[in-house]
């Protein structure tokens, strides 16, 4: 963990109150881009220019309306490739979604998703090699993300609260949907048959999602099964990690709520 000083702190709110982006305060100081945009949301807060950020309202503290849909979208992406942590150097949490840079849209609808859900809270993406980390700060994330936990998330029991079922069961595309961004793809298969004698190439879509987790494959097979999308295990080895959507129909239902990664 790294501290910094109030020296550089106050330099960085220096810069930005005079306009310098936050992407280059951050090179100039050796500062982490999100850290330097977590100084400038505090300090915004502190000067009111961030309403209702002084108090964030919490969906399950406070009794606030939350977006259900961006809700699903965003636990299905934090159960892939989310990680929620109490150990930053502000003492908050923050949720953090790690995405490819191949997929920008992928990007831009993650922290959509952050917004909808935490509307009194500022995003921000940090760069990483290959990727970036898209990330909130907010001390109820452990009230809306209870799946968070010490270690790795297939080495420990993954289960959704009873609020959280109810949400997915509401919202079933839009969970599936995070997963698959997440931890998915929709690629394009290729064999080989006889047609007329001649030996011809066929191809066809097919998605996959592959988790370690035994339980979190289930909540996307059993949501899957209630959409009424037909998959399968497909095991590499003896680990039974990959499931598989390959049947036309499904693959059809699969392309109108999913689709390609972007």
């Amino acid at each position: 963990m790294i501290f910094h000083s109030v020296e550089v702190r106050h330099k960085a709110l220096a810069l930005l109150r005079s306009g310098v982006k936050g992407a280059e305060v951050a090179r100039q100081l050796n500062v982490p881009r999100g850290t330097v945009s977590y100084w400038l949301h505090m300090d915004r807060s502190k000067r009111g220019e961030c309403p209702g950020s002084h108090s964030p309202a919490c969906h399950r503290c406070d009794g606030v309306d939350l977006d259900e849909a961006a809700y699903s979208y965003l636990l299905g992406l934090y159960l892939g490739d989310g990680h929620v942590s109490h150990y930053s150097q502000h003492r908050v949490p923050n949720l953090m979604i790690t995405l490819d840079d191949a997929w920008p849209g992928i990007q831009d609808e993650a922290e959509a998703a952050m917004r909808k859900v935490f509307p009194d809270n500022s995003t921000c993406r940090v760069r990483k090699t290959g990727c970036h980390n898209i990330k909130v700060y907010s001390k109820h994330l452990p009230c809306l993300f209870p799946q968070h936990g010490p270690g790795k998330k297939h080495e420990r029991t993954i289960m959704l609260a009873t609020w959280q079922r109810s949400i997915v069961d509401a919202h079933p595309w839009e969970f599936i949907r995070g997963l698959i961004h997440s931890d998915g793809c929709r690629i394009i298969n290729w064999t080989t048959r006889l047609v007329g004698g001649e030996r011809k190439r066929y191809e066809y879509p097919r998605y996959f999602f592959s988790n370690k987790s035994d339980d979190i494959r289930k909540l996307f097979s059993n949501t899957l099964t209630a959409v009424g999308v037909e998959w399968t295990t497909l095991a590499r080895g003896s680990d039974p990690f990959n499931i598989s959507v390959a049947r036309r129909a499904s693959v059809a239902l699969m392309d109108a709520h999913v689709g390609p990664k972007y």
